[in-house]
């Protein structure tokens, strides 16, 4: 059976980590570790299950069936295939994802060393400039495992630990503090719901694409040995997702007696600021970017695929620049702008996405007719979709009245149980029928 060397999957599975390292990941651990304080290894491992153990599983799910998540979403139906598989690459793609990642960037990498007065033109020139060495390394997807995983990925890595071993050896550190609310009681399961807000495990059904693609250009076409080698990649990535958030995530344990922040970047730059000075915000500032940098460029390239086949006629490089383009148009919306109409649709979506990969896993396993995804999606969707209404203040107090007998609704976990339960009325429906 074929099999790609051991030398090029470590690269993949470099590139992965760098992929999925974006702006997000970087400041959720500082802020949990903070909040949970003497609680943190309880927490950070719970964590890890949702923000590390979802996204790897999602790769592996696009590798079982060896193409796009529309693979998967056509278990329930061709109609709803395409409407959620494009819902879901626009929205971690040009209008929410990639221009969210771009404006993390210049916030914590470019904003400091400027004035707020120049706050505009500078965001403006800042994204051209951001985006054409995104659109850059787009534009061959077949040298970006070379360009992120043996480059980027290293010189981030690197930034990551000088700043994490600086702050160490520096003595500003200190023991943890009481946990705080959530942390005190339920550790694991307050670590479970931070990771679960990291979403990746949308972002791996795009990079899942990307991943399959990088092992069919070294000439590996066996689906087994795909699987193999996307498994293998998403191991090595997941492992070094587990070493730097424990890392990150142990700077917000250590600092939060001397301080408290509000979120994980002021913890970041705290930590950078007191270790290095001004050369730690520097340093800070590179491991944003190049974490910001990356996650665009495998976003960007996703898309690109993806749309690539949808769209056969127009060339992959066309499709980039369009991507690239409307990305740089939505990233000068501004921050705060790009996340409050993202997230309603990020919680709409994603429940619905972790439902299809949990699925496709088992059916990797046990054969599952169509009825059980349809059921599985249709439950979930009953509540997801309610809970991005109310992100947008849309609310029913009839609906709000039923669904608050759903365990953990008010956490936005509440599609759970009606997914098992649309399983279960999908499965009596079936025998009735073949009855």
């Amino acid at each position: 059976m074929e099999q790609l060397n051991r030398k090029d999957t470590l690269f993949i599975g470099l590139m992965l980590f760098a992929l999925f390292f974006g702006a997000g990941n970087l400041i959720f651990p500082p802020f949990l570790g903070q909040e949970a304080g003497t609680n943190y290894w309880i927490a950070i491992l719970g964590f890890v299950i949702t923000g590390v153990g979802l996204p790897v599983l999602g790769v592996i799910a696009i590798a079982i069936n060896g193409s796009s998540i529309e693979t998967i979403t056509k278990r329930v139906s061709i109609r709803f295939a395409i409407i959620f598989t494009f819902i879901l690459y626009l929205a971690i793609g040009p209008f929410f994802g990639i221009p969210r990642a771009m404006n993390v960037s210049f916030e914590m990498g470019a904003m400091p060393f400027l004035s707020d007065h120049v706050y505009d033109a500078a965001l403006f020139i800042y994204s051209i400039l951001f985006f054409i060495v995104v659109y850059w390394l787009s534009l061959n997807p077949s040298k970006m495992v070379k360009r992120i995983g043996n480059i980027i990925t290293p010189i981030l890595l690197a930034a990551i630990i000088l700043l994490v071993a600086g702050s160490a050896l520096s003595g500003f550190v200190t023991g943890g503090q009481a946990p705080g609310e959530g942390y005190s009681t339920n550790p694991l399961t307050s670590g479970i719901l931070e990771g679960y807000l990291t979403m990746d495990a949308i972002a791996a059904l795009a990079f899942g694409l990307v991943i399959v693609s990088s092992i069919k250009e070294h000439g590996i076409n066996n689906k087994q040995s795909i699987l193999k080698t996307a498994s293998i990649a998403g191991i090595i990535a997941g492992i070094g997702l587990v070493v730097v958030y424990t890392a990150i995530g142990w700077l917000g344990v250590q600092s939060a007696p001397q301080q408290t922040f509000e979120n994980g970047s002021q913890i970041l730059s705290y930590a950078a600021n007191q270790t290095f000075g001004i050369t730690g915000t520097l340093i800070l500032g590179i491991i944003v970017t190049l974490a910001c940098l990356t996650t665009c460029v495998g976003l960007v390239t996703a898309c690109g695929q993806y749309f690539h086949g949808v769209f056969p006629k127009v060339r992959y490089h066309i499709l980039t620049l369009i991507i690239t383009i409307i990305s740089l148009a939505a990233a000068n919306l501004g921050l705060n702008t790009i996340i409050s109409i993202s997230i309603p649709v990020l919680v709409a979506i994603y429940p619905i996405a972790i439902v299809l990969i949990l699925l496709s896993l088992i059916e990797y396993k046990a054969s599952l007719s169509k009825a059980y995804f349809r059921g599985a999606v249709i439950g979930t969707a009953l509540i997801s979709v309610y809970d991005g209404l109310r992100e947008l203040g849309i609310e029913l107090s009839l609906l709000n009245h039923l669904y608050s007998f759903l365990p953990l609704f008010e956490l936005g976990l509440g599609w759970i149980w009606p997914a098992a339960a649309g399983i279960i009325i999908s499965r009596f429906i079936r025998k009735a029928r073949v009855n």
